[in-house]
């Protein structure tokens, strides 16, 4: 019975976890409820480079602080940068997968390449300055800067792509339109004439008997 009760305790535990990761865990609620309305492709993507942002500044100012016994700094400053791989991660996902829908968000995409390099540079700051707190996060931060590096190679391809496949379908609606039109032209052309073929049998009246002789 104790065996059974401890199988299913570390069963619920792990469905507990599961679920914890499919929510985003490492999201805060008010995060959670900003990607809930950001819907549109762009948006979402502008909202994941916020959060991610928010953890670089919050690294930024915990590890110029002077240790304290009292707090686990080490540990607060790995898991920032944890939680900013994965939020990365979350965004790579979100592009990817637009991406193949194609779903326009070059919008986004730009916001990308504009605050993408200022977080890298920022990531690399880091890694060549030194704190009392180096060595607790430094393999974390290499994987941070990976994770970046690869979210802004992966955006500038995709910003490409979609620049010559929406720069070609706003070409092909151009033709398509000037077709449409040249169409209704020709179209009004004939009726024109139609109008005119009609005035013409209306005033040489209808035909008579002679007419058919």
């Amino acid at each position: 019975m104790r065996t059974l009760m401890t199988s299913a305790l570390m069963l619920a535990l792990s469905l507990t976890a599961a679920w914890g990761a499919e929510k985003g865990d490492y999201l805060t609620d008010e995060e959670t409820d900003q990607l809930r309305d950001a819907q549109e492709a762009s948006q979402r993507i502008e909202a994941y480079l916020s959060f991610a942002q928010v953890r670089l500044t919050q690294f930024d100012d915990y590890r110029n602080r002077p240790p304290n016994p009292d707090y686990d700094i080490p540990g607060y400053l790995d898991t920032r940068l944890d939680q900013y791989i994965r939020i990365t991660d979350a965004l790579k996902d979100w592009i990817e997968d637009h991406y193949d829908r194609r779903v326009d968000m070059r919008a986004g995409l730009k916001k990308v390449l504009e605050a993408g390099p200022h977080q890298l540079e920022q990531l690399r700051h880091i890694e060549e300055s030194s704190d009392p707190y180096a060595a607790g996060y430094r393999k974390t931060l290499g994987d941070a800067i990976d994770d970046c590096s690869d979210a802004l190679d992966g955006a500038t391809k995709a910003l490409s792509e979609q620049t010559k496949l929406y720069g070609e379908l706003k070409r092909e609606e151009k033709a398509d339109a000037q077709s449409i039109k040249d169409r209704q032209k020709e179209e009004k052309k004939l009726s024109k004439g139609d109008q005119k073929l009609r005035k013409k049998e209306h005033e040489n009246g209808p035909p008579t008997d002679k007419d058919e002789d």
